[in-house]
């Protein structure tokens, strides 16, 4: 973690400058006190200026950043596969890419190895840090592009499910693409959503709204990465 120092004609604007130059509230700094400085003769003979010593605080979050990328690191070695690990600490969850020329594998059919990657290490991270931080693992832009087949996906089933006036059922799909369906006919009046089954046989359900139903079923909260 970086250790900074700043100065200033006093405290005050030391601060200011260290919460400048990171961009960070005060409120996310450890300041260390150096100097309180000094307006010395008329405040210009002798003055000293304020110094102090700034490390941004670690929150939980960055320290989960920290620890998936570990793990999976260390995991990823035993795939005898030339990996780099990126870790990024975003808004509520961390993200994680992987850097390698056997993508592929990494992927697996349908994301499946990817998946399984990342349910290994939300667990690990969740137990070690006895909170649920929510870890994506992605490689080569695959989950980006997974979302959009699955809208995709959604918005065909939607309409032939306005057009028949018949419910329609999605392959088995883990809590992430089932959620990314829920999502993409949230807002659509037309049609409802639910989650059928049990496990990894559990299904989404594309039903025809009915007459007086204004909105979409609301997204199940078992809907989780980790379900």
């Amino acid at each position: 973690m970086s250790i900074l120092e700043f100065e200033g004609r006093s405290l005050e604007e030391a601060v200011d400058a260290a919460c400048e130059s990171l961009g960070l509230p005060k409120e996310k700094l450890e300041v260390e006190i150096l100097s309180k400085g000094s307006s010395g003769i008329f405040g210009i003979v002798g003055a000293k200026k304020a110094r102090i010593r700034v490390t941004p605080k670690e929150t939980p979050l960055d320290a989960a950043s920290v620890r998936a990328k570990e793990i999976l690191t260390e995991i990823l070695k035993f795939m005898d596969i030339p990996t780099i690990v990126e870790a990024e600490a975003r808004e509520d969850h961390v993200y994680l890419n992987i850097i390698s020329n056997g993508s592929g594998l990494l992927i697996g059919k349908r994301g499946k190895t990817l998946d399984a990657l990342q349910y290994l290490v939300n667990k690990i991270v969740s137990r070690e840090m006895e909170r649920n931080i929510p870890v994506i693992i992605d490689t080569e832009n695959y989950r980006c592009k997974r979302e959009t087949s699955l809208t995709e996906l959604a918005y065909q089933l939607s309409e032939k499910v306005k057009r028949s006036h018949r419910p329609l059922t999605t392959g088995p799909m883990n809590a992430q693409d089932r959620r990314i369906i829920h999502l993409a006919l949230k807002e659509d009046t037309e049609v409802r959503t639910k989650s059928k089954g049990e496990g990894t046989f559990r299904r989404v359900v594309i039903y025809p709204a009915k007459k007086d139903r204004s909105v979409t079923e609301a997204i199940p909260e078992t809907e989780s990465e980790n379900e």
